[in-house]
């Protein structure tokens, strides 16, 4: 059996979970915070939240500086390690895959089930990064070798680079219709821009119409030219019909465009260790996507709009093959099956 552990900050982690256990032959038990994703057929523990503390400071989150997220007394934490605990001391899990988490990393690592570990671009040279990387038996990064994973040579001897991969892959992509769409594509894990930023690039650009699927953002309203879709469960037709997408640069926001090869303009968001921005950079440098590296002004959206629809989308499959998902089950089931001892 395989474990797989989902974060729920952003839904890209469990989409990946599901995506990559489909494609295994080994069954697979899936841990978060989150619900099981749509279409999971194997069993799903639903761990307690841990994010709620009061004063943090107080709480040595961090251990010291040792680990991510380990606030003391929380009985949150306490109850996602009992119920993962209680997994791993059965003995069926023979291989452990964490995207993402440091704690549940050494956790499985200490019951002696060999750790995979879904690596993130940026810089990953914390304390806690490391810890984990090194005790990791395999690092997995859903995008392709031209994004060399930053660090130590010890980790690049131990990465498999996947390729992107989407829960679209395998669709046929359709060309759009007449007219000039615009996709606005953003994610959960939080944004530099505000509603009147859009509007103000749908604004500036009349002939074209914009459609956002998102978070709900304070202050969006229609106009002629632009709708907001909120949340929507398959974006694919929308990502299909769009003549140029904006997103961000999260690694599965990138997948699903990469998956439909439609023209985009990337706009690497604030996270942590630099993660989007790595991103957009590779993507940038490798003629991939045009990049811009902050939100535009109204005036300049005309021409890097048009400039996205002339570059086209078919460099994206350079950043993603297809079969990523199937080179991570792989991976997982080769893993799987060895013989350890425990």
């Amino acid at each position: 059996m395989i474990g797989y552990y989902g974060h729920h900050l952003g839904v890209g982690h469990v989409r990946r979970a599901a995506v990559i256990a489909a494609e295994a032959e080994t069954p697979v038990v899936g841990f978060s915070t989150e619900s099981a994703p749509v279409g999971w057929t194997d069993r799903w523990v639903r761990l307690p939240d841990d994010a709620d503390v009061v004063e943090p400071a107080t709480r040595d989150v961090t251990a010291g500086g040792t680990l991510h997220w380990v606030p003391r007394g929380h009985a949150g934490l306490r109850g996602r390690m009992e119920l993962i605990g209680r997994e791993l001391a059965k003995g069926e899990i023979r291989v452990m895959v964490v995207d993402v988490s440091v704690e549940v990393s050494v956790f499985a690592r200490l019951y002696g089930i060999p750790v995979v570990i879904m690596a993130q671009p940026g810089e990953r040279d914390d304390r806690p990064h490391r810890l984990a990387y090194d005790l990791a038996d395999r690092l997995l990064a859903p995008w392709p070798d031209i994004m060399p994973l930053q660090g130590p040579q010890r980790w690049m001897d131990k990465t498999v680079y996947l390729g992107a991969f989407s829960r679209f892959d395998g669709r046929s992509p359709t060309t759009p219709g007449p007219g000039r769409r615009v996709l606005a594509l953003w994610g959960s894990g939080g944004l530099d821009i505000s509603a009147e930023h859009i509007s103000d690039a749908a604004a500036a650009t009349t002939e074209w119409h914009w459609e956002v699927f998102g978070p709900p953002l304070p202050g969006a309203v229609d106009r002629p030219n632009l709708t907001w879709r909120g949340w929507v469960d398959d974006i694919w037709p929308s990502l299909c019909a769009a003549d140029v997408v904006v997103t961000h640069a999260g690694l599965n926001a990138l997948a699903d465009v990469a998956a439909a090869r439609r023209p985009a303009v990337v706009i690497p968001q604030a996270r942590p260790y630099g993660e989007q921005r790595a991103t957009a950079a590779m993507l940038d440098g490798n003629g991939i996507a045009v990049v811009a590296t902050r939100w535009p002004d109204p005036e300049q959206w005309p021409e890097l709009l048009r400039r996205a629809k002339v570059h086209g989308g078919t460099e994206w499959s350079r950043w993603s093959s297809g079969d990523g998902a199937a080179r991570a089950a792989a991976v997982l089931d080769d893993l799987a099956t060895r013989t350890f001892a425990y």
